[in-house]
């Protein structure tokens, strides 16, 4: 029961945790917001060097001797793999208003990139570095624009060259812009932030599911710590951000493959964790079994990653992409209906999934459009404020269904603990009431009494009347003799028409009040449909630790032997137990 209890309150400090932490994210991202809002590069016009062009040196494209060679058509095809090429890029903007322009550079996270200024033969710079998202990098190099205006050469008219040599893997367009090197800076550090608060989170939430299951040992605890541990890595290396950090940096020379083993690796643990969180062995058995064949495909997808080593990329990416289509559809419809038959948890998962699913279309599409940085808050904002919100929904869902099963718990043990007839505590539980009882009353000082009720005449009812009659009268008496009892006293069924009060903190002169009253009430009971009306008596005993220096059973024996003396004096009266001459 106690575990029960444990296990709400540590699902709900997870729920606090994260909420914290989204509403620091917020923050933070309200300022990253702003930057980007504000934030509008200029681009340049470009012009790429005629491909027959194959063994230009650095001093004939930078001397401008190769000029007429570029030429001006769109550059919208990705480039070719493995091929070095040379870009043209000019502007006429004035820099004078600018305090330190650069130009930014957004390509893959492992090419080479050299910027060039016109009439010169030594690279620029770079003067800081953003990862970005599915292994890209924008990278800004000052530009020497005042030196060249001053000087009267080509550079003060913004004109640069540009050196891109992809490491044996082609990329798609890269792009160019404009800017400062206070905005690009600020808005790094903008996108450093949300990143990291986003893996904080997701990290802190799952460390604090993992010591919870250290402690309760209950399977839904570690199934959350691994499915959010991977998808904290896995928001961190696929923002870029993991690769610029101490240790996760090591990974830096896999690139693709770490977010996508990542990825592979939480489709299977979710393959799991929705099997235990909706309850399916209960609610749906086959889909049960399915997601258990689900999760093998996602690790099998895993190893299947070494394949592309090998020249497969092509079919591993496609089945990789129809794995997770597939098992993100089947996953809400299963989820739908486990919710729908009954599974709580089942509802919270639903809402969790739906929100991170989504916000992952968006940041795909979004990424394959490629089409600039408008799209930055999208991606920056919605694909990790997702991720820690539906680990809050999916830490509330495994609360809600820890209090499902206390509940359930909690129901079985009072019907234990309850004789079905009467409704008051059966015997065992009445027995360890009177024990707690009177361990409590000892300690303290205090008395404890007990009253012994044996229901008169009740063989010649059941004989008359029936046996539904007498369970009719065994019954109608918890009424009266409860309105006589306090908020402390605990009344219990003995056995067949007998039944036994606990009076907390009352002495001998308390408790027979009690009792005369009690007989009162039962006296003017009347219990009919069985005939003619059946009028009740009771006879009590009374029994008190003041006066006979017992407890516990002892008591009982006491007040039961009293119950006798009142039976032999005549019925329906009170008789109160004396200590035994020695």
């Amino acid at each position: 029961m106690s575990s029960f209890r444990d296990g709400v309150r540590a699902a709900a400090f997870q729920c606090i945790l994260g909420l914290i932490t989204c509403c620091v994210g917020l923050g933070a991202g309200t300022a990253v917001a702003a930057s980007f809002h504000s934030h509008v590069h200029d681009a340049p016009d470009i012009q790429t060097l005629d491909s027959s062009v194959s063994d230009a040196t650095i001093s004939e494209v930078t001397t401008g001797s190769l000029d007429t060679r570029f030429t001006g058509a769109s550059f919208k095809e990705p480039v070719s793999r493995g091929d070095a090429f040379w870009l043209r890029l000019s502007s006429h903007e004035d820099f004078s208003n600018r305090v330190i322009p650069v130009l930014i550079v957004h390509a893959g996270m492992l090419h080479q990139v050299q910027v060039y200024a016109a009439g010169t033969g030594n690279p620029l710079p770079p003067a800081g570095r953003i990862p970005e998202f599915a292994g890209a990098r924008d990278t800004a190099f000052l530009l020497p624009a005042a030196q060249g205006a001053a000087a009267g050469t080509g550079a003060g008219s913004g004109t640069v060259y540009v050196r891109i040599a992809p490491p044996g893997a082609g990329f798609g367009v890269p792009r160019f812009s404009i800017s400062t090197l206070d905005e690009f800076v600020a808005e790094g550090a903008s996108r450093a932030r949300m990143i990291t608060l986003a893996f904080g989170a997701l990290a802190a939430m799952a460390v604090a599911s993992l010591l919870i299951w250290i402690v309760l040992a209950e399977r839904a605890f570690i199934l959350y710590f691994t499915l959010f541990m991977l998808q904290a890595l896995y928001v961190a290396y696929f923002s870029g951000q993991g690769f610029e950090w101490p240790w996760l940096s090591a990974a830096a020379p896999l690139t693709h493959y770490t977010w996508n083993v990542l990825s592979a690796l939480s489709g299977a643990a979710a393959c799991l964790f929705v099997r235990d969180i909706a309850d399916l062995r209960r609610f749906l058995p086959r889909s049960y079994t399915v997601f258990g064949w689900l999760a093998g495909a996602f690790v099998l997808l895993t190893f299947a990653n070494l394949i592309k080593l090998i020249g497969y990329e092509d079919l591993v990416n496609n089945f990789g992409n129809v794995l997770f289509l597939g098992s993100a559809v089947y996953t809400l419809v299963v989820a739908f209906v486990a919710w729908r038959r009954g599974s709580r948890s089942a509802g919270w998962f639903l809402v969790a999934w739906t929100l991170l699913e989504a916000f992952t279309i968006a940041t795909t599409v979004r990424l394959l459009l490629n089409t600039g940085e408008e799209h930055d808050r999208v991606i920056y904002f919605g694909l990790p404020l997702s991720m820690v919100a539906a680990a809050l929904l999916i830490a509330l869902g495994i609360a809600d269904r820890l209090r499902d099963q206390r509940r359930a718990l909690t129901e079985a043990e009072r019907h234990a603990q309850i004789d079905s007839l009467t409704g008051v505590l059966n015997r065992r539980s009445l027995i360890e009431r009177l024990d707690a009882a009177c361990l409590r009353a000892r300690a303290r000082g205090l008395p404890i009494s007990l009253l012994f009720i044996d229901l008169d005449h009740f063989k010649e009812i059941n004989d008359s009347f029936g046996h539904p009659a007498g369970d009719a009268c065994l019954s109608a008496i918890i009424a009266p003799i409860q309105a006589e009892l306090r908020q402390s006293d605990v009344i219990g069924r003995y056995g067949g028409e007998e039944f036994v009060v606990i009076l907390s903190s009352a002495d001998t002169a308390a408790a027979h009040p009690i009792a005369q009253r009690i007989l009162e009430r039962v006296a003017s009971v009347r219990v009919e449909g069985f005939g003619p009306p059946i009028a009740l008596t009771c006879s009590i005993g009374v029994a008190t630790s003041d006066m006979l220096g017992v407890w516990g059973e002892h008591l009982i024996a006491q007040a039961d032997a009293a119950v006798y003396a009142a039976k032999r004096s005549g019925r329906n009266r009170v008789q109160v137990a004396v200590p035994m001459a020695a």
